[in-house]
C-alpha cells in the first residue's frame, strides 16, 4: 500500500472538496509534473495585471496564480488569495514569504461565498475552480460584484482532452457516487463542455467583452507509477477514495493497461489537454 493509500484508511477524513485538498496539500503540484503552474501562468498572462492593481485569486491552492499575480502588481499593488482548505492557505502563505512577497494576504474562505467587499478589486482570477462549485452561475455573479467597474475577471477550465483521459476516468466510474458522476459529466455535456457554454455563464453574470483564449498543456509522466503518484496528488484523489481499499490494486492495474496507450516514443506517458481561459469585464 502506498503512503497515500495508507493515510486514506483513516475513518476521520474531513469531508468535501476542502477535505480532499487538505489531504493533497503536501504533494499538490509537487510530484514533478508541470501542470497547475503552467495553467495558472496562462491565466495570469491573459488577465494582464498591472503594477498598483488589487487582485484576488479565488481557490488559490498553494499559490500557482497568486504569486505571479502579486509579482505583476508589485509593491504598489496587493494580491489576496482565498481557499477553502486551511492547509492550502498555510502552504500559499509560506510560499509568499519564501518569495519575499510582502503584498500578499491569504485567507480561508469559500469560493462560492467569499465574503469580501464588493468593488474592491481590479482583477479576479480563479484557476480550475468554478466546476467544483454547486452553483457556478451564482458564484460568477458574486465574483463579478467584487470587481470595480472595468475590472477583469478570468477563469481557467478544461477544454477538449485526449481520449485517454476519459478512458482512465471510466475505470473509476463503477465506484463513483452520483455527485461525482454529475461533476465529471458536466464537463462534457453542461456549460463546461464548450467555449460558448462558459461564455454564457459570464454573460449571465453581467460581464461584458467576454472572450475565450485556449492553450494546450501536456502532462508528461515518467512511467505508470509516476501517473499513480500524480493521480493521488490533486483532485483525482477523490476518485481513488471512492474505491474500496481492497479493490484499489485491481483498479490501478486496469488503469495502467489503459495508460499504455498514451506511451510515447520516449517511453513517457503523455496526457494532452486543452485549457480554456474565459475572460470578461465588469460593467
Amino acid at each position: 500500500m502506498t503512503q497515500a493509500a495508507a493515510q486514506d484508511s483513516s475513518s476521520q477524513r474531513p469531508a468535501g472538496v476542502a477535505g480532499v485538498f487538505d489531504r493533497v496539500a503536501d504533494t499538490y503540484d509537487s510530484v514533478g509534473v508541470p501542470w497547475f503552474g503552467p495553467i495558472a501562468l496562462g491565466l495570469v498572462r491573459a488577465l494582464d495585471p498591472h503594477p498598483g492593481e488589487r487582485v484576488l485569486d479565488i481557490g488559490c491552492g498553494k499559490g500557482a496564480a497568486l504569486l505571479p499575480l502579486a509579482q505583476a502588481v508589485g509593491e504598489t499593488g496587493h494580491a489576496t488569495g482565498i481557499d477553502l482548505s486551511p492547509r492550502m492557505v498555510a502552504a500559499a502563505t509560506t510560499a509568499a514569504r519564501a518569495a519575499a512577497l510582502r503584498n500578499v494576504d491569504v485567507q480561508v474562505a469559500d469560493a462560492g461565498a467569499p465574503g469580501l467587499d464588493e468593488g474592491g478589486f481590479d482583477v479576479v482570477a480563479a484557476s480550475l475552480v468554478l466546476f467544483f462549485l454547486p452553483d457556478p452561475a451564482a458564484a460568477l455573479a458574486g465574483w463579478s460584484r467584487l470587481l470595480r467597474p472595468g475590472g477583469r475577471l478570468g477563469i481557467s477550465t478544461f477544454g477538449p482532452a485526449a481520449p485517454i483521459w476519459e478512458q482512465v476516468d471510466d475505470v473509476f466510474q463503477p465506484y463513483l457516487p452520483q455527485q461525482l458522476l454529475d461533476a465529471r459529466t458536466s464537463g462534457r455535456r453542461g456549460p463546461f463542455g464548450s467555449d460558448e457554454g462558459v461564455e454564457s455563464l459570464f454573460l449571465s453574470a453581467g460581464l461584458t467583452a467576454v472572450r475565450t483564449v485556449t492553450a494546450g498543456v501536456d502532462a508528461v509522466l515518467r512511467d505508470l507509477d509516476h501517473w499513480y503518484e500524480f493521480s493521488w496528488s490533486h483532485g483525482q484523489r477523490a476518485l481513488w477514495e471512492c474505491v474500496p481499499e481492497v479493490e484499489r490494486e485491481a483498479v490501478r492495474r486496469k488503469a495502467y493497461r489503459v495508460l499504455e496507450g498514451a506511451r510515447g516514443d520516449d517511453g513517457a506517458i503523455h496526457l494532452g489537454q486543452q485549457v480554456r481561459y474565459t475572460l470578461g469585464v465588469a460593467g
